[in-house]
């Protein structure tokens, strides 16, 4: 068993376009089935996954700051932002892991990216830098998973946080979380279109939202 626990982190990556209740409740969750103390979200700055943004780097970050602001346990890093060129969160974890060496590092992702997780860069090695932690349906079917990942998940697969907690990284656990059927494409839909998305995000984001009149070009 470690001893860093203050060093502890639930890691929660994303583009945060805008950051909403969603993303917050999952990783709380999880925070609390892991009885870590701390979160940490990294808005991305360059996704190399996907279309550009809507609203730039330090909108988004400036969203996910306001959002966690009234919550101790939870923190927000630049380092993607800051961070020339592609947002690869390989390089993102090497620092986190340089910073923190015996701490339990815990990266929450969804479904849908895991099914895609063997295209992300050094996929492999970042298996070395943290536990992943796979949020979304049960009993969704492994026959949907490629080859390099279902030997991965067999190789690394751990049904209880026990077993998870007594390794700093390394493990993959799947962990359902309570289903929001929020997405930030329906957030901005509505904004575009001229409606209230209340209540699907903190008010304090909607507040900065409409100050700076993001997205309000469909």
């Amino acid at each position: 068993m470690h001893d860093s626990s203050n060093d502890d982190l639930v890691i929660l990556g994303g583009t945060f376009d805008p950051i909403h209740y969603g993303h917050l409740r999952a990783v709380e969750e999880v925070r609390q089935a892991l009885a870590i103390a701390q979160v940490m979200l990294i808005p991305a700055g360059h996704p190399p996954h996907r279309q550009s943004p809507w609203a730039d780097a330090h909108h988004r970050l400036v969203m996910a700051r306001i959002a966690v602001a009234h919550h101790p346990r939870f923190s927000v890093t630049s380092l993607e932002v800051e961070r020339a060129g592609p947002s690869y969160t390989v390089d993102t974890l090497n620092i986190l892991r340089q910073q923190r060496p015996q701490a339990i590092l815990a990266m929450v992702i969804g479904m849908d990216a895991f099914l895609r997780f063997d295209t992300w860069r050094d996929w492999q090695h970042i298996l070395e830098l943290t536990h992943l932690i796979v949020t979304g349906r049960p009993g969704w079917p492994a026959a949907e998973l490629p080859e390099a990942l279902r030997q991965a998940l067999y190789q690394r697969r751990c049904e209880d946080v026990g077993t998870l907690r007594r390794a700093p990284a390394g493990h993959i656990l799947f962990h359902t979380v309570t289903a929001l059927e929020i997405s930030a494409t329906s957030i901005r839909s509505l904004l575009a279109s001229r409606q209230s998305p209340r209540f699907l995000l903190p008010d304090e984001v909607l507040d900065y939202i409409e100050a700076e009149r993001l997205y309000q070009n469909p």
